[in-house]
């Protein structure tokens, strides 16, 4: 089935690496403080810090979920520490708010990360009237996503139907729970190191580079009205 937007009454949104480009280099300044973190904790050289942080990362979806596998950490600490980033290489995308606002239904940020860096993000980026509402890592109960238990929380807070609803994100391997509860999918890849990992085409209805375009392609298909057939 090609994806068709006049089915959708929910538009969930990634947030790092989605709606704003990778060349903001946001997650770069996370990725330092990761390492300082990680080093600190387990009293380690940065190099083996980074070691750490990408196995963790790899094997259970986020860093943080390996730190509290693994060490039982706290994690509020984790987040306020390695969050504390410099938003103002974000510039305001008013071409994409204008998008947004325009989008049949409602609007929701589903992220790994927690809530006060997201809004902190969507401010920075002039979009944050466009959301209803965050679905965070606290509220996933630190199981991030590709873990299930994150995408339920999600249907059942906000009272989805996953059937009117897609998902877009830029890390592949979190949309096949997605489409497996009958959302449709879209991978915006930003040729990040981590984005094609364990990518599963079955589970990928459209593929774009450009969230601006793409949309502006929506609000074309949503001119027309529904598809026949």
């Amino acid at each position: 089935m090609p994806f068709d937007p006049t089915r959708v009454d929910c538009w969930i949104f990634d947030l790092d690496n989605t709606l704003y480009p990778s060349s903001a280099n946001l997650f770069s300044q996370i990725d330092v403080l990761m390492g300082r973190f990680i080093a600190n904790l387990l009293g380690c050289d940065l190099a083996e810090a980074r070691r750490v942080q990408k196995l963790y990362f790899h094997d259970h979806g986020t860093t943080l979920a390996g730190l509290m596998h693994y060490h039982a950490i706290e994690p509020a600490e984790f987040l306020a520490f390695v969050h504390d980033v410099d938003m103002s290489v974000l510039d305001a995308a008013p071409r994409l708010a204008d998008r947004l606002r325009a989008l049949p239904g409602r609007c929701l940020v589903f992220t790994n990360a927690d809530a006060d860096y997201a809004a902190r993000a969507l401010d920075a980026l002039g979009i944050a009237d466009c959301f209803e509402g965050i679905w965070d890592i606290h509220a996933m109960a630190y199981r991030p996503k590709p873990e299930m238990s994150a995408y339920a929380g999600l249907i059942d807070h906000f009272r989805i139907d996953p059937t009117r609803a897609v998902f877009v994100e830029d890390t592949a391997r979190n949309l096949p729970p997605a489409k497996h509860l009958g959302m449709q999918t879209v991978w915006i890849d930003m040729a990040t190191e981590w984005g094609d990992r364990a990518k599963d085409d079955s589970a990928i209805d459209v593929m774009i580079d450009d969230m601006a375009y793409w949309l502006d392609a929506v609000a074309g298909e949503l001119a027309q009205g529904p598809q026949l057939g």
